[in-house]
């Protein structure tokens, strides 16, 4: 069945949306409110799925749904679109799209952070962050300005957990020093010159991971994620379709396997450094390292992200908010104009300041 979320106001008949400011349903029609009433199989906290399971396609049928989804032809996003819904631009690219181009079936969200931060909070985050930026081209900040209005995403997230034993091989460095009598300047002076002292070891290291993130989508670039971050996911939220009303949820591109695939090389990193750690000494050599790895588990989570896509003298320029910090990243303009000025006022400041000493010489 494709799963169709519907939440009409018992007043009115208009849809709710979910407002980030009580945390509540809201109608803007009639003003009415109701709230987010927990409900279904995820009560009692954001529970994690088996990752083995997942990959045989074993995992229960109440896990999986198919939502219909829009596929953007420029940068491929498939975005959740209500059934009203004909036409529209993506919210990640701004290029005209047709919606309900079909099905996109997957894992269920396990879990969500739900937007702390509304539509005019993200925007004057936004158009500060631009006001900051003294080469943006004054054109642009005017037009993000008075654009439409940003558009509230769901970014999915793949998290990981796992249990970790690592067997290495390696060599602790301890510095010392010896002393060299050498020749400067016609006499004997006497150094200290740095060696290392190497020796063999060997040890094991255990860590047990918990909620490696890694982005599940392609549609935005990973520097601009991976610059809204940190995510307090231990404020994560049960899924309920309810937080979902009045925004858009992306389906996840990156397959659970690929996503885990990432999730091992943060894994290998930290764990590296923990040999590091447990060989000790001044310097470390890591020679071998193998790892095993049990008790996989998995969720897939949403994440709240404040998006506007413009279009300004046939360029595109994306810009992503936190919906929960108000952290800003985006793709940075530049004013020829205002850079050519610069260069100009600096050429003749540093022609000034030659002219005062030249002048006192």
């Amino acid at each position: 069945m494709t799963e169709e979320h519907r939440f009409p106001c018992s007043n009115c008949g208009a849809d709710f949306r979910f407002d980030p400011d009580n945390g509540m349903l809201v109608c803007d029609h009639c003003g009415n409110t109701q709230e987010v009433v927990a409900r279904g199989p995820w009560d009692g906290g954001v529970r994690e799925l088996d990752f083995k399971a997942a990959l045989q396609n074993l995992l229960p049928l109440q896990e999986m749904e198919e939502t219909r989804v829009s596929k953007c032809p420029n940068c491929a996003a498939e975005v959740e679109f209500d059934p009203d819904v004909h036409a529209a631009q993506c919210p990640f690219c701004a290029t005209p799209v047709v919606t309900d181009t079909g099905t996109h079936r997957h894992i269920k969200p396990r879990g969500l952070l739900p937007f702390a931060l509304d539509e005019g909070q993200a925007r004057t985050a936004m158009t500060d962050w631009l006001g900051g930026l003294w080469f943006a081209p004054n054109g642009l900040q005017e037009y993000a300005r008075k654009g439409r209005k940003m558009t509230g995403i769901y970014v999915p997230y793949w998290t990981f957990d796992a249990d970790t034993k690592s067997a290495y091989r390696g060599e602790r460095g301890t510095i010392y020093y010896e002393s060299r009598t050498v020749m400067r300047d016609g006499k004997r002076q006497t150094v200290r010159v740095q060696k290392i002292r190497w020796r063999p070891v060997s040890g094991r290291v255990a860590r047990f991971f918990d909620d490696v993130l890694v982005l599940a989508s392609h549609s935005l670039p990973r520097r601009f994620t991976d610059a809204l971050e940190p995510w307090d996911l231990s404020s994560m939220e049960p899924y309920r379709p309810e937080f979902l009303a009045g925004f858009r949820a992306e389906g996840y591109q990156v397959d659970l396997d690929e996503g885990f695939g990432e999730a091992r090389i943060k894994m290998d990193r930290q764990i590296e450094r923990d040999v590091k750690f447990d060989i000790g000494g001044d310097r470390q050599r890591i020679h071998q390292v193998q790892t095993e790895i049990s008790n996989e588990t998995f969720k897939h989570i949403l994440l709240p992200v404040w998006l506007a896509a413009y279009k300004y003298r046939g360029k595109s320029f994306r810009f992503v908010v936190n919906g929960r910090t108000g952290r800003v990243q985006g793709e940075r303009p530049w004013s020829a104009w205002k850079i050519a000025f610069a260069v100009l006022l600096g050429l003749i400041v540093a022609a000034g300041i030659g002219y005062v000493v030249a002048m006192n010489q």
